[in-house]
């Protein structure tokens, strides 16, 4: 899918929780689904510890990124961590059985670790070359396996337990994780998770005036994740219009 939806990878720390918030308004904790959710409350103390955390260590950092990184550096560290995940997404665009979007994503991969200086220039948008961001939880969906129950992993925030399933596959097929030098590694991955904080900084705006924010992550998340899979075309929520019909 386009990169204009905001997908999750960036599976570390509590900025998944935020990051599942970019593709949903406030409004959604008032459309919560009991039945996604049959371990809401030891969801509920995982998402406090995991916000506790966040606003102790991970939030200041990010703030902290945010004051001493020029917009442009921060660009480039964005399209750099991106750029190796592209690979990943190509691999997972092929086993979903769209080869267009596959080549696509091989071509950008091509192109932004050349002429784009190891991804830190994202050339191939420039060139016409749209960004498509698959995971494995996407193609286990295409597959059919289903969602399952909504669960919050400590440390990595919301999934659904097919999400939550395939992480190791993802994980394995990030380009960063088969990187020998293990220090400089590390370093990448630190990063990585700062960068993405930094990005997200924006979203604790509307966590801070919702109501429930539990309600707003998952509701948030479990939206964005049907979003993901159809490609951006989801199905009709007929229950949402319903919900509309009955008001009037």
């Amino acid at each position: 899918m386009q990169q204009s939806v905001m997908g999750r990878y960036f599976r570390a720390g509590l900025m998944l929780t935020a990051a599942a918030t970019m593709g949903a308004c406030a409004s959604t904790a008032e459309r919560s689904n009991p039945e996604s959710d049959p371990w809401e409350p030891m969801n509920r103390g995982i998402y406090t510890f995991n916000n506790t955390l966040d606003r102790a260590i991970m939030r200041p950092i990010a703030i902290g990124y945010r004051a001493v990184m020029p917009s442009f550096a921060e660009r480039g560290v964005t399209n750099f961590f991106r750029n190796l995940r592209t690979p990943s997404s190509a691999l997972n665009n092929f086993l979903q059985g769209k080869p267009r979007q596959g080549l696509s994503d091989i071509a950008r991969f091509m192109f932004n670790s050349t002429l784009g200086v190891a991804g830190l220039f994202d050339v191939a948008s420039a060139g016409g070359l749209e960004v498509y961001e698959e995971d494995f939880g996407q193609t286990l969906a295409v597959w059919g396996v289903p969602d399952g129950p909504f669960v919050v992993v400590p440390m990595l925030g919301p999934f659904t337990l097919r999400d939550a399933v395939a992480l190791p596959v993802n994980i394995y097929t990030d380009l960063l994780i088969h990187y020998d030098n293990s220090s400089v590694r590390d370093r990448l991955y630190a990063l990585r998770v700062i960068n993405l904080r930094s990005r997200l900084l924006t979203v604790d705006r509307l966590l801070e005036d919702s109501k429930d924010p539990y309600i707003t992550i998952r509701e948030s998340y479990l939206q964005n994740r049907i979003y993901q899979v159809y490609d951006g075309n989801p199905p009709d929520d007929d229950d949402f219009y319903d919900d509309f019909e009955e008001e009037d």
